[in-house]
């Protein structure tokens, strides 16, 4: 007798495919029994789950709202059932890590580096996207871990701050007239100004601190990446906020320069994340620990 588990499954596997020809495929089973099985789950639930039509199926109101609960379930019962094999002193596994593309480029790669060099056999899986997106998969468990820009207010996550990272703006030659007295936030946002798009929490952070002085940014443009702030500043589209320590080739070679503020942005974190009540699989533990052995030898 199939399990309810086993129907969710079926249900899960069909609405990703929107088909229970390939669904069926998918789980080597036969169509019949597929559609059976969402039959029976349907009228457990007394609940129209799909909308059938010629070209296959689309998930009802219903059908979408429960999807969301119960692929994440299935996703987090798929990690445990990871995590058993993962015991066998790390000579398979995976490790999954959720990052934006700045972060990856900027502070990630030498520590994936030193964990592949230790563990070979350990795959990974980068998973990119802002940080509010990347936390949601967190909390799916499509993802082990987390690096990311902080703050974050979520009871649900354990925080290790890894590095101290500074905001600050900065110019190409069309606006280095300016440089040469410290500017106020008043005469900040009267210069066109270049951010991060308005879901990124770093562009999050600086919009806030400045609007807590009871000023509000007007961006000229919004962009998807930290590298494209530096190349617009760079060909004098305007004044960019970007991450200091992420800039510094631009900075050092003299391509950009920094603003000086009278009141600077406090400087905030970057750092690992992870779920409290699920337990780090030994391939995250490890990686946190290579993480933080480093930040500690760095004086960090």
């Amino acid at each position: 007798m199939i399990s309810k588990l086993d129907l969710y499954r079926v249900f899960c596997t069909v609405g990703k495919s929107e088909s229970f020809s390939k669904a069926a495929k998918d789980l080597y089973m036969s169509q019949p029994a597929v559609s059976q099985a969402i039959m029976q789950l349907e009228k457990d639930l007394d609940t129209r789950l799909f909308n059938r039509t010629p070209k296959g199926v689309s998930l009802t109101n219903e059908g979408s709202l429960l999807f969301e609960y119960v692929n994440s379930a299935i996703n987090l019962i798929d990690v445990g059932e990871g995590k058993i094999l993962e015991f066998k002193n790390l000579t398979m596994g995976e490790l999954r890590i959720g990052v934006g593309d700045t972060i990856s480029k900027y502070f990630l790669l030498p520590y994936l580096e030193t964990f592949h060099n230790r563990y070979p056999n350990i795959k990974f899986k980068i998973v990119n996207g802002t940080t509010f997106e990347i936390c949601s998969i967190l909390k799916s468990g499509e993802v082990d871990i987390a690096i990311c820009n902080l703050p974050i207010a979520d009871p649900a996550f354990e925080l290790k701050s890894c590095i101290n990272v500074q905001d600050i703006f900065v110019c190409g030659e069309k606006y280095k007239p300016i440089l040469s007295k410290r500017l106020s936030f008043q005469e900040l946002v009267k210069l066109p100004l270049i951010f991060l798009e308005p879901n990124s929490n770093s562009r999050k952070y600086v919009e806030d601190y400045i609007l807590s002085k009871g000023i509000k940014i007007a961006p000229e443009f919004e962009l998807g990446s930290h590298d494209l702030l530096l190349e617009f500043a760079k060909i004098n589209l305007g004044i960019a906020c970007v991450t200091k320590e992420f800039s510094q080739e631009y900075l050092n070679r003299g391509i950009l320069y920094e603003l000086q503020l009278i009141e600077d942005i406090p400087m905030r974190n970057i750092g690992v994340c992870f779920l409290k009540n699920v337990p780090l699989s030994r391939a995250s533990t490890k990686f946190v620990e290579i993480i933080e052995n480093r930040q500690s030898r760095m004086g960090m």
